[in-house]
């Protein structure tokens, strides 16, 4: 497996990114969440990785959703 792995998505929110995630495993791609949220003030965002082998289509999937 590669360990290139590139930024996409980052959102404060938790169930974005979830959503966002499930969107990709729906669509056969594999992503990894990094919390960056401090854990006693609930301050700092989620950040959502891809291989960057797949970073046009999750970009186009991401686009495709938040149009709708």
């Amino acid at each position: 497996m590669k360990d290139d792995w590139k930024k996409i998505y980052s959102s404060t929110e938790d169930f974005k990114i979830q959503i966002i995630k499930g969107l990709l495993i729906d669509n056969n791609i594999n992503s990894v969440v990094i919390n960056k949220k401090d854990s006693g003030f609930k301050f700092g965002e989620l950040e959502l990785y891809v291989q960057s082998d797949n970073v046009v289509k999750a970009k186009y999937l991401i686009n495709k959703y938040n149009d709708e």
